[in-house]
């Protein structure tokens, strides 16, 4: 079992009496990309702020490469990277001195500046100003930045957003190539299941402030139940009976959705049930991941 980096137990943070982060529990692997999602306000860059050092937590602990923050921060800090929210930049200057200053301070040798820039792939660029750099390169350029000490954790903070989607695509492939090439650890968040399903080893997903699941992508899958639709002449009396009788459903127009989990959907019932009403057509499927995703974070539903 691999060891985890990121650790947290109990992880609380209030802004007055609201509870931004509630009681969190991040569990993060050695050499692993993980997805830490949730929707917009849901906790995500406050927890990282916490981990960073930038937010102190009101309860619980963070332990990182098995040592506590933020007594021993300066030790742990010097082994991440990071890149949360929107990076500032000198636009007058090209990319290359924007790295050289941060270099300077951090007393690194100039090489470092170009190895960065060539893994980011941004070495044919270094002399441009960033004034010029579109959105997905000035991304790069600070996910470069956040390389330039060799960190062993690499957290990301929305490194996607707004970028259209040949600029998500090359994020996708630099993470991909950070992790499986270098063996280095990412913590990357976001707020769309889709941005991470195809890189993630491992996922947590966060709302309103609680962790409702966290585990391998592939376990999540397992979870997804079965659904059965039904068209019907009168939808609003069918809907009725089917929640008397304790199902979950769903109404589009003349369309009803019946869930049952991870169980199978009891169609003789359901048939039986709703004949009365003029059936149409039925299918039966799989909820989508994102479906799945949307039910967690929309209803807070603990896994």
């Amino acid at each position: 079992m691999p060891q985890l980096i990121v650790e947290t137990k109990g992880l609380t943070r209030r802004f007055g009496e609201q509870v931004s982060v509630n009681k969190v529990n991040l569990e993060v692997p050695e050499g692993k990309i993980y997805g830490f999602l949730g929707p917009n306000g849901a906790g995500k860059t406050t927890t990282i702020k916490m981990l960073l050092g930038l937010l102190r937590a009101d309860a619980g602990t963070i332990r990182m490469f098995g040592q506590e923050m933020p007594e021993n921060s300066l030790d742990i800090l010097r082994k991440v990277g990071s890149l949360v929210e929107n990076p500032s930049y000198y636009g007058h200057l090209t990319g290359y001195k924007n790295l050289k200053i941060l270099s300077t301070l951090l007393k690194l040798p100039d090489r470092r500046i170009g190895e960065v820039l060539e893994i980011v792939r941004l070495t044919s660029s270094a002399d441009r100003k960033v004034s010029g750099y579109s959105l997905g390169m000035k991304q790069r350029l600070g996910i470069a930045a956040a390389l330039l000490r060799g960190p062993q954790l690499l957290i990301l903070d929305e490194p996607t957003n707004g970028l259209d989607p040949a600029g998500i695509q090359e994020i996708r492939h630099l993470m991909l190539s950070l992790a499986h090439d270098q063996g280095m650890t990412i913590l990357l968040s976001s707020h769309l299941l889709s941005e991470v399903d195809t890189i993630a080893d491992e996922i947590g997903i966060i709302s309103s402030g609680r962790l409702v699941y966290q585990g391998a992508l592939e376990l999540l899958e397992r979870r997804r139940g079965k659904v059965l639709e039904f068209a019907v002449e009168r939808p609003e009396e069918a809907l009725r009976t089917l929640l008397l009788q304790g199902f979950t459903v769903e109404r589009k127009g003349n369309a009803l959705s019946v869930s049952a989990g991870n169980a199978s959907v009891p169609q003789a019932e359901l048939f039986k049930l709703l004949g009365p009403y003029g059936i149409m057509n039925a299918r039966e499927h799989s909820k989508s991941l994102e479906e799945l995703f949307m039910e967690l974070t929309g209803k807070g539903v603990s896994l």
